[in-house]
This record gives structure tokens, C-alpha cells and sequence, in this order.
């Protein structure tokens, strides 16, 4: 046998890449051990990990051939995986079950995609076509946007629709700010290349909005073991979005508290609140200065040097544990198609028609940026307890929840039923499972003695674009976009507090199992027409 060496990455990524916490293996309980396979110690943490003829080959057959195949599907998991979390979560993730939480300095960068849903939409009727040819469109902008930033230190700590959410650290020089308005610069100029694109229904025209704020924030490692998030708190997240929100297509908007770090590097155009608009007045070789050869490391393929079944049994568990901390931020209908397409490195792009909703939870995350360091645990600690049981009614009803994301007035849980895993009776199923939440957030703010923990729920059912999007062998993440997703955000923001409101569509899927309340019609941002909307009160 070869000698072990003591870094578990070695053997995956080569001796000069760094090591990633392992996580302990849990001791083969004595009664496991009965069939005499070689596998019985470690089939519990390959089940789910493992394609499902790949499973079924090496549970029957263990030959160091075949378990060369099962090391071998884990590292390009490991790969794909490495790249759908932020990077530096990716080169440390917690230990499992860990809940951890950090504050982070430097400059945050939000950005907008317009014009994209009028883009899709002309190319909704285009069955698969259609949707490669979004997605070929998308994944270009993505690509060209990434590397710019990512040229600048960028690190891009979570997409939302179409929308990224980068931050550029803090360092000795105290150049964040600059070094993003100069990427937030050259990204405007890059999207001449997105200002005539050919649809069916004719040319369509991309532009986009960029918001940036400086400022620390709070990031958080939240769940239980089988299912966590990686969530962001703080007046800076919503600092940055409201820059954004206040900008223009085609500029970069800043905080005064940005421009003031700034300095006087830049010209800027007084708007409304006080945030500035950046005057790109810069020669191009002034803006084409890079501040950092940034050096993101990447997997390398390994050399197994011995081959017998006992060294290929080390080397799985090694991989193991470098998988399965990453694994565990994966929504399991996600993670189900990553397994399985891990070859072929594509999840299906496709038009989807699923129920979409958020769920915002008020009243826990509020006072992040004043709590003491007890109060801080505590907070996090109740937030994750919350999440988690969030997430076991969803998965519990086979529906998926994204992710989370921090707005201005809580934090947004995006909730989809029907992709991926598509049922006849996903909005009964759906609606089940939103008001077992709203059950769940109710139960919590009773043990903790408070009626300030709340959530408002909005649904809405429409097509979506859904596909895994960013950079070809780089940053990627599996999303959702269109006018059903924007729908289901704006009735989220118009609902009371403990309610759910729900789009006509969804409603008239409802009316037989469920008691509505009809709520009139509401104008929603976005919508040049009323919308007819309704409340779901229970079962009928």
C-alpha cells in the first residue's frame, strides 16, 4: 500500500493546495457490519452521494476498479460543488452542524439585470431552444461580469434571480472602494455587448444597475447538517441594495458613506438621499488598471497511486469529508441533479410553470449590528433553529427552499414547488407547507415570549426560467427567474403580518381545497395593471 499522507487534499487537488477542514468520520455502528461488503462502513454517507447505477455497480461489485469509478465521480462532485458556494466558504465550510458566524469588512456591490424578463419572455415560446439561447445570453453576461470583478478581488457571495451580491475586502491599502467602482466602471462599458440582442420577437436590450456601500457585515453558517445556508445580516447588505434601488441603467451608485471613502479619485452626480452617481470620466488606461492578480484556487487533477481496494477505501473517505461539508448547502432536489448529471457537468435548463413564494421573517435580525456578543449568538442560534424547521416543512412536501437573502425589512426565504421535481399537485402542496410555516414562525415567537417574530408570505404560479447559471467550470448556482418570482416578492411586500397572499392564477388552483379570502385588487410594482389577489386562510 502507499504511504498515507496526513492532508486529505493531497491525493485530490496535489500537495500545495490548501486543506480544508475535514469532518470527523462517525464510527460504523457494530450492527452495520453484516453483509461482510467492504462498503458497509461507508455506504450511509455514499448513498446520497452517489449516482444511482454508479451505487448500485459498487454496492454489488466493490473491486478496487469500481471503487477507483466512485473517487473518481467524488472528486468532479467536489469540483462542481466547490464552485456553487462563495470562494472562501468553498476553502473553509464549518465542521458539520457547526453554526458559526463572522464579521466582514469592505465594500459591498450589488447589481440588477433590466430588461431581462422582456428577453426571456420573447423566448418562452421556444420550448428547449428558447431556453438555451436565454441561457447561452445569460451565462455570457455572467461570465464577462465575474471575471471583471473578480480582476478586482471581487468574491461573489450570492446570486438572487439575475441580480449578484459581490464584496471586494477590506485590505492595509484601504482601496475597496475604489477597486469596485473601477470594476463597477468597466462592467457599465462591458455591457455594450448586451445592448442589441436578436430575439423572435425581435431585438431586446439589456442594461443594468449597480449599487455599492462600505461597510461591515455580518456572515452566518446556519441549519442543521443535513441542510444549512449561508446567510449575510447587516445594515451594509441593505445599505448596498438601497444604492442600487436608487440608481440608474447604466451608472454606479454609491452610498455618501462610499464616496467618502472614495476620496476624491472620482466624479460623482448628487441624486436623491444623498447617494452619488460615478461620472466615468476615467481614460481606459486609468480604468483598466487591475488592482489584484487574484489567485482562486482550483481542483487539479489527482494521481492515484495505489489501487488496491484497501488505498482506494482511504482515499473515498478522504473525499468524503471534503464533500460532504459543501453537499450540505445544497437544497436536496439541487444536490439529487448534481449527482446524477456530475458527468456531464449540466443540470436541465428548462421553462418551468412552478408556485413560487417568499416567506420574510421580521423581528430576529433587526438589531444585528448593536447586539453584544451573547445576544449575537443567541440571535443566530434562533435564526437557524428557524430556518431548519423552515426547511423540513418545505422538503417534507417535496418542495425547495433556495436560499436566503437579507432585504431592508427582514430576511426573504425563496420557496419554489415544481422544478426539478414536479408534482400534479404542487400548489395544494405548497400551500400546505406555507401555512405550516407561518404555524412554525408563530410557535417560535410564542416560546420566545414575543409578538415582534413574524413572517408575510406571497405565492404566485407562472413560468420561471430555471437553470444552473454563472461561469463554465467556475462560479455557478442553480436559479430561478422571471415575472412569477418578481409577482411573488411584490405580494410578499404587500402582505400583513401572519398572512399569505397568493396570485390569481394560484388562487384558482386553490379554491376547492382551500378557504380564500378575496383581498380586491392591488397595484403591484412593476405592473401596469391591478392584480386581482387572495388571501389563503386554511383548509376548506
Amino acid at each position: 500500500m502507499r504511504p498515507r499522507n496526513s492532508d486529505p487534499l493531497s491525493s485530490l487537488f496535489g500537495d500545495d493546495e490548501p486543506a480544508a477542514s475535514p469532518t470527523p468520520t462517525p464510527a460504523a455502528p457494530a450492527a452495520a457490519v453484516v453483509s461482510g461488503n467492504v462498503l458497509d462502513a461507508l455506504e450511509p454517507r455514499l448513498r446520497a452521494l452517489l449516482p444511482a447505477e454508479l451505487y448500485a455497480r459498487v454496492w454489488v461489485d466493490p473491486t478496487a476498479d469500481n471503487l477507483h469509478d466512485v473517487f473518481v465521480h467524488l472528486r468532479t462532485l467536489l469540483r462542481i460543488l466547490y464552485d456553487q458556494v462563495p470562494r472562501h466558504l468553498a476553502e473553509d465550510p464549518p465542521a458539520a452542524g457547526a453554526i458559526r458566524h463572522e464579521w466582514q469588512d469592505g465594500a459591498l456591490m450589488f447589481t440588477d439585470l433590466a430588461g431581462f424578463t422582456p428577453f426571456m419572455e420573447a423566448n418562452s415560446g421556444g420550448g428547449r431552444v428558447g431556453a438555451e439561447a436565454v441561457n447561452a445570453v445569460l451565462n455570457r453576461y455572467l461570465t464577462v461580469m465575474i471575471d471583471i470583478f473578480g480582476q478586482a478581488g471581487g468574491n461573489l457571495l450570492e446570486f438572487t434571480g439575475d441580480a449578484m451580491l459581490i464584496r471586494f475586502s477590506a485590505d492595509r491599502r484601504g482601496d475597496d472602494v475604489r477597486r469596485a467602482v473601477n470594476a463597477g466602471l468597466r462592467m457599465q462599458r462591458a455591457m455594450e455587448e448586451f445592448a442589441e440582442i436578436e430575439t423572435p420577437a425581435g431585438m431586446s436590450t439589456l442594461g443594468m444597475r449597480i449599487g455599492i456601500h462600505a461597510g461591515r457585515f455580518l456572515a452566518c453558517d446556519v441549519g442543521t447538517p443535513r441542510r444549512r445556508d449561508h446567510v449575510l445580516f447587516g445594515e451594509a447588505v441593505r445599505r448596498t441594495k438601497a444604492a442600487e434601488g436608487a440608481g440608474v441603467v447604466g451608472r454606479v451608485t454609491l452610498t455618501p458613506e462610499a464616496f467618502a471613502e472614495a476620496g476624491d479619485r472620482f466624479t460623482a452626480e448628487p441624486i436623491e438621499d444623498d447617494f452619488v452617481l460615478i461620472v466615468d470620466d476615467l481614460t481606459a488606461e486609468e480604468l483598466d488598471y487591475f488592482d489584484l492578480n487574484p489567485q482562486v484556487r482550483r481542483p487539479r487533477t489527482p494521481v492515484v497511486l495505489d489501487r488496491s481496494v484497501e488505498a482506494m477505501l482511504v482515499d473515498i473517505e478522504e473525499a468524503l469529508a471534503l464533500v460532504e461539508p459543501l453537499a450540505t448547502y445544497m437544497p436536496r432536489p439541487i444536490l439529487d441533479v448534481i449527482v446524477e448529471t456530475a458527468r456531464d457537468r449540466k443540470i436541465p435548463v428548462e421553462f418551468a410553470t412552478p408556485v413560487v413564494w417568499f416567506v420574510k421573517l421580521e423581528g430576529l435580525d433587526t438589531d444585528v449590528d448593536d447586539a453584544d456578543e451573547e445576544s449575537l449568538d443567541s440571535l443566530i442560534h434562533d435564526f437557524s433553529a428557524l430556518f431548519a424547521q423552515i426547511d423540513a416543512v418545505v422538503s417534507a412536501r417535496s418542495g425547495m427552499l433556495r436560499k436566503v437573502t437579507y432585504q431592508a425589512s427582514g430576511s426573504d426565504v425563496l420557496v419554489a414547488f415544481g422544478v426539478l421535481n414536479a408534482h400534479t399537485d404542487d400548489p395544494v402542496r405548497s400551500a400546505d407547507a406555507a401555512l405550516a410555516v407561518r404555524d412554525v414562525v408563530a410557535a417560535t415567537a410564542a416560546a420566545m415570549g414575543t409578538d415582534s417574530v413574524t413572517c408575510r408570505i406571497g405565492m404566485a404560479l407562472g413560468q420561471v426560467f430555471a437553470a444552473e447559471m454563472g461561469v463554465h467550470l467556475g462560479r455557478r448556482e442553480y436559479n430561478l427567474i422571471g415575472d412569477t418570482v418578481n409577482v411573488a416578492a411584490r405580494l410578499t411586500a404587500r402582505a400583513e403580518p401572519g398572512t399569505i397572499l397568493v396570485s390569481p392564477d394560484l388562487a384558482a388552483a386553490l379554491d376547492d381545497v382551500f378557504t380564500l379570502d378575496a383581498r380586491g385588487e392591488m397595484a403591484l410594482k412593476g405592473k401596469s395593471e391591478a392584480m386581482p389577489v387572495f388571501e389563503v386562510v386554511g383548509r376548506a
